[in-house]
Parts: structure tokens; sequence; C-alpha cells
């Protein structure tokens, strides 16, 4: 035996570094978790019938002569024969309850639904930080919901330029508007509708970071939609009424007047980027101190 046999030492254990996923492959895969579940693409397909339905059935009243009564000021009322309030008129109608309810949808299952899979366990062991996991699944949500609303904003004005055609895009104001002019407003209620549910969609994580049980995120935010409606029909609790989200829903029918109030829209928004901060944070911190 050599003297370098004698000295020879044995080599050391090769550890693994831990490496960072890229946030944008996270991002990718969890768009595509999202969008090749068949109840994604039914909710959306669903959501797409409404603006359509709307429009089809506002087309067949008015042409029975069964339309019209109530406030002229009612969107579906003017929606019968304008192919820009159609589109707003659809997203006020589902803005209370259906795109609330998709919305939450999203949140529960992002969070609440993959914890009581356990696949969410699957994400930590990447490795990634809880804080990405978060930003990823905020992220994840945040688009479905865009896809949401854009969709059925889409879809709204193309039903209602195909029944009422190109001239009908004047608003409550009685002005015309380009087709320029239209998509900048439709852009600009599409924008402020997700703003709102982004607010909704980050109470939601809050609330599904906290369960593994996704039915209770829904029913959580679905009753506190429902309350925050009734609580701003009372007098008495005016002064809640400011904090709440839903007090600057109707706003969204300024969207169709000229010159278009940009006060009620600019509290609306503001109040959701509070929602927004608020339930994010509370998100992250019940993520980043729960058990693994």
């Amino acid at each position: 035996m050599t003297a370098s046999t004698l000295t020879e030492t044995p080599a050391a254990p090769r550890v693994l570094a831990r490496t960072r996923v890229p946030l944008a492959r996270l991002y990718r895969a969890e768009l595509r978790w999202i969008y090749r579940r068949p109840r994604t693409l039914i909710v959306l397909g669903l959501l797409a019938l409404v603006p359509a339905v709307t429009g089809i059935g506002l087309a067949v009243a008015r042409s029975s002569g069964a339309g019209g009564g109530g406030n002229a000021d009612g969107l579906l009322t003017v929606a019968a024969g304008n192919a820009l309030v159609l589109p707003i008129a659809a997203l006020t109608m589902t803005l209370n309850l259906l795109l609330p309810l998709t919305t939450a949808m999203s949140s529960a299952d992002a969070l609440a639904g993959e914890a009581g899979q356990g696949t969410l366990r699957g994400w930590l062991l990447a490795p990634v930080g809880r804080g990405r996991l978060l930003a990823v699944k905020a992220l994840g949500m945040a688009t479905f919901t865009l896809t949401a609303v854009v969709l059925m904003t889409i879809v709204g004005v193309v039903t209602g330029l195909v029944i009422n055609g190109t001239g009908s895009l004047f608003t409550l104001s009685g002005t015309t508007l380009s087709f320029v002019d239209t998509l900048g407003r439709l852009a600009v209620a599409a924008g402020w509708v997700t703003l709102q549910m982004w607010a909704i969609g980050a109470v939601a994580l809050a609330v599904s970071a906290c369960t593994e049980h996704p039915m209770l995120v829904v029913v959580s935010v679905l009753a506190g939609t429902v309350v925050s409606t009734v609580l701003l029909l009372l007098s008495a609790v005016d002064w809640l009424h400011p904090f709440l989200l839903p007090q600057s829903w109707p706003a969204l029918a300024d969207v169709v007047r000229d010159p278009m109030p940009v006060d009620g829209l600019a509290q609306g928004a503001l109040r959701a980027a509070c929602y927004i901060a608020i339930g994010l944070s509370l998100a992250y911190a019940r993520i980043t101190t729960k058990d693994g």
C-alpha cells in the first residue's frame, strides 16, 4: 500500500443546491392548471352567454312591444337598441352576484382547494417561497377574472352591433360616439369592473389561506357581498357606507354618459385598491405563518 493511498481522503458528498423556480414559469403552470379545467371553460361560456341572451331577449321584447317600463335611465331599457349600453348593462347585472361568485370560486380553488387536495404542499417542495406562491395564485386569479370580464364585454358589444348596427353607439346623454371612442369607454368599464373583482378576489384569498374548504370561501365572500348590499339600503348605518365595496358599483353607468363623470369611478377604484392591499396583506400574513 502506497503512501498516497494512505493519505487519500474520501470525496465529500455533493450537495444539491436549491434553485429558485422562475416566477414566469410558475405563472404559466398556474394558467395551464386554471384553463385546462373543464369547469373554468364552462364558467367562461356561461358568462359569455349573459350579454348575448340579454341582447336577444331585449330585441325580441322591443319588436313585440313588450318592453319599456321603469326608469328612463335604466340601463336595460336603453340597452334594447344601443350597442354601447348592452355590454355595460350585462356587466352591471352580473356585478352583484355572478362575477363575485366566479372570482370567489377562483380564489377558493387557488389556496383552499389545493390545500384540501394536498397539492399545495407540492408547490412548497418545488422549492417555492410562500410569498411567491401567493403572488402566483393572485396573478392566476387576476388573469382569470380579467378574462371573464373582457369576454363578457366583447360578446356584449358584438351582440349589440349585430342586432342594432354601428349607428347605435350613443350615450345616455344622447350623443353619438365613434367606434374608437366606444372601444375606449368599454375598456374603461372592463378595467374598472375587473379592479372591483380583484378586490373581492383579494379578500377571498385571505379567507382561502385560512381554510381547506373551498365552499367556505365562496359562501363567506357571497355573504359579505349580500350583507354589504343590504347595509347600503339602511340609512341608519350610513356612516358605514364609505367602507363598503359595493358603494361605488352604480357608478359603472357613468361610463355611458357624456361627458363621463369620473368622481364615482375614481372613488370606486381607490376603495377597491384598499381592499386589494388589505386582502393580500392578510393572506400573506396567514400563509407565511401557517404550518406547512
